[in-house]
């Protein structure tokens, strides 16, 4: 009889070690700390704890913001309610599920005459294939806190994916769900050299209004182009370069710096503003490249882009070095006008400046 209570006992503590070590195999699946929790069919995933990029500070006042609470005292109003924003903020992450689908609260806020809300409000998915990001889906944003399913019937393995939230609204929750036995992970580690963000500041143009979804804009173009983080600091109508915003900006440890604030400044106000962020930038990081980027929507010869294009000459003459120019003409050239309403791209005129920005950051990171 205690041969069998024996033979029974090493049974069962097999059995426990067994399901232990299926236990932490599967929560070697889990992002480290991430919140998980089942509703059938589905298990779900705080996209906070998957790769979150375009979040340049850690100190905000809820996760998903794009400014630090120390900015409210600093920055004028309507910079900070902007700051709300997600623009430019995606999650990365890996998974063999078949099925994925999103949860947020994408109740519509904002609603624009000449913005398609699905850039303004909605998510974007893509997913890695041979080494280029394809477009997946779109997630609609509803007039209620949305849950939509992005993928029925993804291709079998492990595959990254990316998802933009959206543009011109806040998120406070986001949440990803998958098939209950799938692979969930973080996504895969950048190497050192392609670990530093492009930091763009600039207005409702770097926001990226018009895009028609939030991964079409320009910045996350080359983001996904250049394979490299991306900070997007733009704000609607009020990027006017302020020196605190400067000093903000200052703190970020960038690969390249790109200034576009230009359609929202006065040209007295390049004049003075523009030398102190370049004064700013360059006492924080003497070798980080910096480039200043002329109004897509004057002519060079236009007062302020001449006095850009001073600026810029007056720096180099100084000493200044990685500081670059991008003229006006050729971020938005062709046929055709690539805005809406003759200020805002459409997805055809990001592309446009996508390809205009990328042939000089291509060279700069590359060098």
């Amino acid at each position: 009889m205690a041969r069998h209570r024996k033979q029974l006992s090493l049974l069962l503590m097999s059995f426990l070690c067994v399901s232990l070590a299926q236990s932490r195999e599967h929560s070697n699946d889990l992002p480290q700390g991430g919140a998980r929790y089942t509703t059938s069919p589905l298990v779900w995933y705080d996209a906070r704890y998957l790769t979150v990029e375009g979040r340049a500070f850690t100190d905000t006042e809820n996760f998903w913001e794009r400014l630090p609470v120390r900015a409210k005292a600093l920055v004028p109003p309507a910079v900070w309610g902007l700051s709300k924003h997600t623009a430019g903020i995606c999650v990365r992450f890996r998974t063999d599920s078949t099925t994925i689908t999103a949860s947020w609260d994408g109740a519509v806020k904002l609603r624009m005459n000449h913005m398609a809300l699905t850039g303004s409000a909605g998510l974007d998915l893509y997913r890695r294939e041979g080494g280029q990001w394809r477009y997946v889906a779109t997630g609609r944003p509803r007039e209620e806190a949305t849950t939509q399913v992005l993928v029925s019937s993804a291709p079998s393995g492990l595959h990254e994916y990316l998802l933009y939230l959206p543009l011109y609204h806040p998120v406070s929750d986001l949440k990803l769900g998958f098939a209950p036995e799938a692979k969930v992970l973080p996504g895969s580690q950048r190497p050192a050299q392609l670990s530093k963000p492009l930091v763009f500041y600039g207005t409702s143009i770097t926001q990226g209004g018009c895009a028609s979804r939030a991964g079409m804009c320009h910045t996350a173009l080359l983001g996904r182009w250049l394979n490299r983080p991306v900070i997007n600091l733009g704000f609607s109508g009020s990027g006017k370069g302020e020196r605190e915003m400067a000093q903000l900006v200052a703190e970020i440890d960038a690969s390249v710096f790109i200034l576009e604030p230009l359609p929202n400044m006065t040209t007295d106000q390049v004049r003075e503003r523009i030398p102190q962020w370049l004064e700013i930038l360059r006492d924080r990081h003497p070798r980080t490249p910096i480039v200043l980027v002329a109004n897509p929507l004057k002519k060079s010869e236009d007062e302020q882009n001449r006095t850009l294009a001073h600026i810029y000459k007056t720096a180099r003459a100084r000493g200044i070095r990685n500081l670059y120019f991008i003229p006006a003409e050729p971020q938005l050239a062709g046929s055709e006008n690539g805005t809406v309403d003759g200020i805002h791209p459409t997805d055809l005129g990001f592309f446009r400046m996508a390809c205009c920005y990328e042939k000089l950051l291509r060279r700069i990171i590359e060098e």
